[in-house]
């Protein structure tokens, strides 16, 4: 079973940075893709980054240039940097992991509120 914990949200000022980390337990992170999707009150859920099993990365037009997607296989532990974030990035980041077989696990999120 798999299971994914969120950390490192919080409030920040407009042109400010944090990092999440995700914690991931199991023995299929290493061979699996992680990502991180958000939500902001209201609206949808938004896809935001991925990073392969192999370290290939992709970003929404929204986050490029701003965020970056890393992973540590050896902690089982992805991480979203970002930086100079806006308060539209304010939402719940959710970080997914999807397996080789396709099957998608999710943490409970972490809030990120940028605001002055």
């Amino acid at each position: 079973q798999v299971q994914l914990v969120e950390s490192g949200g919080g409030l920040v000022q407009p042109g400010g940075s944090l990092r999440l980390s995700c914690a991931a337990s199991g023995s299929i992170f290493s061979i699996s893709a992680m990502g991180w999707y958000r939500q902001a009150p209201g609206q949808q859920r938004d896809w935001v980054t991925v990073i392969g099993a192999r370290g290939s990365t992709n970003y929404a037009d929204s986050v490029k240039g701003r965020f970056t997607i890393s992973r540590d296989n050896a902690k089982n532990t992805v991480y979203l940097q970002m930086n100079d974030l806006k308060p539209e990035d304010t939402a719940l980041y959710y970080c997914y992991l999807r397996s080789p077989g396709s099957a998608q696990y999710w943490g409970r999120g972490t809030q990120v509120t940028v605001s002055s």
